[in-house]
C-alpha cells in the first residue's frame, strides 16, 4: 500500500484488517453520525484508505481479513464499481461525506448499520451473504436495482429520503432470503417492481410517504413466503399489480390513504389469503380486479368508497356476515353493475353450506340487474320481484298459489259455471275446479267440463297463466335445491 502521510487511525485500520479486529471509536453507544460536531482527525479515515485495503491481497496464514469500523468518519469517494471484494465490509455508525459507489461490485458481506450516508449507489451489486442497512440514514436514493443478494437485506428502522422521489429502488432484484424493514421510514417511493424474494418482505409498522404519487410499487414482485404490512402507514397509492404471494398479503391494522386516487391496486395479484384485518378505511380507491386469494379477510368497514371487483375471485371471506352486510361493497364497484362479483359472493356461501344467504345474494344481484333495463324490462323484473323473488323465493310463490286458489274457490263457489256439455261431466267442485286451473300439469276433469263466461272467463285465463309461472318456479326452486345436496 503506498498512501502517503497516513494518519494513526488509518495505520491502524491497516493492521487490524488482515487479522479481522474490529476498530470501534465511539465514545458512548448512542452516537448520532448525522451530527458528528465531536468526531474530529482522530476519527477520520479517507475512501481511497478503505478502498485500497479491500481490493489489495492483505491475506495472512491462518487469518480471515474483515474490515469492520465503527464510528469513523469517512471522507472523499468511496469508488468500488465493479469491484470483487472476497472480504466483508462492516462500516457501522459511520459518517460518510460522499456516496459510496458500489456498482457491479461483488462481495461477501455489506453491513453499513447505523450509518449516514448521502445515498448509496449499488445497482447490479452481488452480495454473497446479507446486505445490512438497519438503522441508516439515508436522505438520498438507495439504488439496488438488479442486486442479487444471496442472503437477506435488512432495512429495519432506516431512515430513507427527504425530497421524495424514488428513495429505495429494488427493482428487478433477485434476494435469496428476505427483505427485513419493520419500522422503516421513508419520505418518498419504495420501488420493488419484478423483483423476486425467496423468503418473505416484512414491512411491519413502517411509515411511506409519497403523496400523489406511489408509495410502494411492487408490480410484479414475487414473494416465496409472505408479504408482511402490518401496521404500515402509506401516503400514496400502494401498487402490488400481478404480484404473486406463495402465502399471506396482510396489511392488518394499516393505514392507507391517497385521496382522490388509487389506494391500493392488487389487480390480477395472486396470494393465499389477503387481509386488512383491523386496518383503518382506505381513503382512496382500491383495485382488485382479476386478484385470486383463497381468503379474504377484512370487515365491511374497511373499504373505501369506490372499488373494481370484476374478475375478483376467492373461496371464502372472513369473518362470516350476513350477506346483506357485504352487499354494499359490490354496489360500490366503479364499473357499475358486474354480475361476476355477485356469482362469487353466492359461491362462497354456497361452498360453507349457507343456501339462504347465497340466495338472498342471487336475489340482489337481479335486482341490481334490473336497473339497468329499460322500462318495461324493469316492469317484468319488478313483477317477477313480488311474486316470486325471480325464483329464489320458492315459498312466496307458494303463498301466491294457495291465495290464488282461495281467490278462485271462493268466486266459483259463489258463481258456478255453466256446464260445458249439458247433462255431461262430473259434478262441479269449486276447489277442484280452481286447482285445475292453476295446475298446468294434473288434470282433474273439472277445467273442461265446465265453461265460465264473461269476467271469470278472464278470471279463468288468468288462474292458468299465474298457475304456469309459479309452478315453474316452484319446481326450479325444488330442483335447485335439490342439486347442491
Amino acid at each position: 500500500m503506498e498512501i502517503a502521510e497516513m494518519t494513526s487511525l488509518e495505520r491502524r485500520l491497516c493492521e487490524a484488517f488482515p487479522r479481522g479486529e474490529p476498530i470501534d471509536l465511539r465514545q458512548s453507544q448512542d452516537e448520532n453520525p448525522e451530527q458528528p460536531s465531536s468526531w474530529g482527525p482522530e476519527r477520520t479515515v479517507r475512501a481511497e484508505v478503505i478502498r485500497t485495503l479491500l481490493l489489495g491481497d492483505a491475506s495472512s496464514p491462518g487469518e480471515v481479513p474483515v474490515l469492520h469500523l465503527t464510528g469513523a468518519r469517512i471522507t472523499g469517494l468511496l469508488n468500488l464499481q465493479h469491484a470483487e471484494i472476497p472480504h466483508p465490509i462492516r462500516l457501522n455508525v459511520c459518517r460518510f461525506e460522499h456516496p459510496p459507489d458500489f456498482r457491479g461490485a461483488q462481495t461477501r458481506q455489506l453491513d453499513l448499520s447505523a450509518s449516514y450516508l448521502p445515498a448509496l449507489i449499488a445497482t447490479a451489486i452481488r452480495v454473497d451473504d446479507e446486505l445490512r442497512l438497519t438503522a441508516c440514514t439515508i436522505p438520498g436514493s438507495v439504488q439496488l436495482g438488479r442486486a442479487q443478494v444471496s442472503g437477506g437485506i435488512f432495512l429495519d428502522r432506516a431512515r430513507l429520503g427527504i425530497d421524495g422521489g424514488c428513495v429505495l429502488d429494488l427493482s428487478h432484484a433477485s434476494i435469496g432470503n428476505d427483505i427485513w424493514a419493520p419500522e422503516l421510514v421513508a419520505h418518498g417511493e419504495i420501488r420493488i417492481g419484478a423483483a423476486r424474494i425467496e423468503g418473505a418482505l416484512d414491512l411491519e409498522d413502517a411509515y411511506i410517504k409519497n403523496s400523489g404519487g406511489d408509495a410502494l410499487n411492487a408490480a410484479h414482485l414475487t414473494v416465496g413466503t409472505r408479504l408482511n404490512a402490518g401496521g404500515l402507514v402509506a401516503e400514496g397509492r400502494v401498487r402490488l399489480t400481478a404480484a404473486k404471494v406463495t402465502g399471506w398479503l396482510t396489511f392488518i391494522e394499516a393505514r392507507l390513504r391517497n385521496p382522490g386516487g388509487v389506494a391500493l391496486g392488487i389487480s390480477s395479484c395472486e396470494a393465499a389469503g389477503f387481509s386488512l384485518w383491523d386496518a383503518a378505511p382506505v381513503s382512496g380507491d382500491v383495485k382488485m380486479h382479476y386478484a385470486h386469494f383463497k381468503i379474504i379477510h377484512a370487515k365491511p368497514e374497511v373499504w373505501p368508497a369506490r372499488v373494481r371487483l370484476e374478475g375478483l375471485t376467492y373461496e371464502t371471506l372472513a369473518p362470516r356476515l350476513p350477506a346483506a352486510q357485504r352487499l354494499a361493497l359490490l354496489e360500490r364497484d366503479e364499473d357499475g353493475f358486474v354480475q361476476h362479483a355477485y356469482e362469487q359472493l353466492a359461491a362462497s356461501y354456497r361452498r360453507v353450506g349457507d343456501d339462504a344467504e347465497a340466495r338472498a345474494v342471487q336475489l340482489a344481484k337481479q335486482r341490481r340487474h334490473r336497473t339497468t333495463l329499460l322500462w318495461h324490462g324493469k316492469l317484468w323484473g319488478y313483477l317477477q320481484d313480488a311474486t316470486v323473488g325471480y325464483g329464489f323465493r320458492p315459498l312466496r310463490a307458494m303463498a301466491w298459489l294457495l291465495a290464488l286458489l282461495l281467490l278462485g274457490s271462493v268466486t266459483y263457489g259463489l258463481n258456478q259455471p255453466p256446464a260445458a256439455e249439458r247433462g255431461k261431466g262430473p259434478d262441479f267442485n269449486p276447489v277442484i275446479y280452481a286447482l285445475d286451473l292453476l295446475l298446468p300439469i294434473i288434470d282433474f276433469g273439472q277445467d273442461k267440463a265446465f265453461a265460465p263466461t264473461g269476467l271469470y272467463q278472464w278470471l279463468s285465463y288468468l288462474l292458468i297463466a299465474a298457475g304456469w309461472i309459479l309452478a315453474t318456479t316452484i319446481a326450479a326452486g325444488v330442483t335447485r335445491n335439490l342439486n347442491r345436496q
